[in-house]
Parts: C-alpha cells; sequence; structure tokens
C-alpha cells in the first residue's frame, strides 16, 4: 500500500483558572511543522509521521480543563487538568500532548503538573506553580507572597508564567494562517481597592486583573489548548470563580501537487 507524509500539530487541552486562584497551564503542544525551535518549550520541532493507505490511525481531542468553583480540597471544584490530545496507530510513534495543570485554588494553593503547568494560587504565601512536561511546554509562576498577593500565571507553550499573567502561546502556519494556541491563563489579583479577574489564555497569553471590579476569571477559547484565568477577589464581592480552559485542536497536513 501507498505511503505518505504528515505534518501534524497536537495541544492537549488547557487547564482550568483556579478560585482565587491562579491560571490556568496551557496544554502540551507539539507539532513537526516548520524548522527550528518550535515545539513547546521552544524545543526543536519533531519529525513528521509516514502514515499508510488503507490503515486506520485513532486522533484524540483533549477536552477543556473545568475552573475551579470554591475552596474545596478536593472534588469537582478544584480547577481541573485540561485533557490529552493524541495521534496513534499501527506503525507509527505515537504523539501524546499532555493536558495543562489546573491553576492553584485559594486552599490547595500550588498549581498543578502538566503539559504546561498552573499558576500558584493567592493565600499570602508564593504557592508554588505547577511543572510542564519537558518539550511541550512551560511552568506556572509562584504566586506573590507580599501585598497585593496576586497570584501567578499559568504557563505557555512558548513561555513561562509570571505573576500575575499567563505564558506567551505559540505561533504556528501549519493551515496557512499563522494562529496563536496554547498561552497560559492570568492569574487573579486583589487589592484594597478591589481586585479584578485575570483573562482566560485565548489565543495567547492571559493578563492578569485590571480592577474592573468582575472577580470571574475569563474563559479560554475553544480549540486553542489555552489556560483559563484564575478568579479574582473584589472588596466585599465573593471570592471569584476561575475560567474554564480552552480544548485542545489536533491538525494534520497532508501536501499534494497543488498545495
Amino acid at each position: 500500500m501507498a505511503n505518505f507524509n504528515i505534518d501534524y500539530l497536537v495541544v492537549a487541552g488547557g487547564g482550568g483558572g483556579g478560585y482565587l486562584g491562579g491560571g490556568g497551564g496551557a496544554g502540551g503542544y507539539r507539532t513537526s511543522f516548520g524548522t527550528g525551535n518550535i515545539s513547546g518549550g521552544q524545543t526543536p520541532v519533531e519529525s513528521s509521521l509516514t502514515l499508510t493507505a488503507g490503515t486506520q490511525y485513532t486522533v484524540s481531542v483533549g477536552a477543556l480543563g473545568i475552573r475551579g468553583t470554591s475552596h474545596s480540597n478536593s472534588g469537582p471544584a478544584t480547577a481541573g487538568n485540561g485533557g490529552d490530545s493524541g495521534l496513534s496507530g499501527s506503525g507509527i510513534t505515537t504523539i501524546t500532548s499532555i493536558g495543562g495543570g489546573g491553576g492553584g485554588n485559594h486552599s490547595n494553593n500550588g498549581g498543578a503538573s502538566g503539559g504546561s503547568g498552573g499558576g500558584g494560587a493567592s493565600s499570602g504565601n508564593a504557592n508554588p506553580g505547577g511543572a510542564r512536561t519537558a518539550g511541550q511546554g512551560s511552568v506556572g509562576a509562584p504566586a506573590q507572597a507580599s501585598s497585593p498577593y496576586n497570584a501567578g500565571g499559568g504557563g505557555g507553550a512558548f513561555a513561562a508564567g509570571f505573576t500575575p499573567n499567563g505564558g506567551t502561546a505559540m505561533a504556528s502556519l501549519i493551515t496557512g494562517v499563522s494562529t496563536l494556541r496554547a498561552g497560559g491563563g492570568g492569574g487573579g489579583t486583589r487589592s484594597a481597592s478591589g481586585a479584578s479577574p485575570s483573562s482566560g489564555g485565548g489565543g495567547g497569553a492571559g493578563n492578569g486583573g485590571n480592577n474592573s471590579g468582575d472577580p470571574s476569571g475569563g474563559n479560554a477559547t475553544a480549540f486553542t489548548g489555552s489556560g483559563g484565568g484564575g478568579g479574582g477577589y473584589s472588596g466585599g464581592n465573593p471570592y471569584g470563580y476561575g475560567g474554564n480552559g480552552g480544548s485542545g485542536v489536533v491538525i494534520l497536513r497532508y501536501p499534494t501537487a497543488d498545495i
């Protein structure tokens, strides 16, 4: 049977933002398209795959990470990691991107590990960001231990999170249009004047709080693998919920004579 080479972009789902917490980490980012250091964590581009006509292959797209909605240390109230994305089948190397780490919640503090790590939560301590998966993403940022106690941003595919902004996304031309994916969610903020929400990762890095008075973190854009924003604290308002991460995406590119 005929063989043919394909390039791929496999991005996992982004982590959810924490409750009064850190931004979600971006989903793991692996690609064979292009040249140079363009896979997650600024690592070298990977090898393309050789597929065989008539052979069945499996493509899985990672689900978004669910936002954190309370102080709880366990259960669904804790910010969730994004789902893994992958490409597998007979005769090829399995490609798996790891879901982004959820942002730390106010009581469970540290960001979760993932493709990129989630940011640490704001609780008066330098709660750590989550670890990354080598070759797929970047670490999450720790929380600020002194006033105004900003939470850490989630790691992005291109760069680590910092406080309170999320890490930078990666740009790819695999579809013919340069598109940013896998940005870290911004961390929530709090201050005497009232804190604001962080922004979701969307197609790029999420911003920290902007004193809008709304404590909820922003949701990341679907099919980008970006992290959701962490929730902030706004004066007398309840602690803010985090934002949901963005679902992952798998893109396969098969060049023909005219494309």
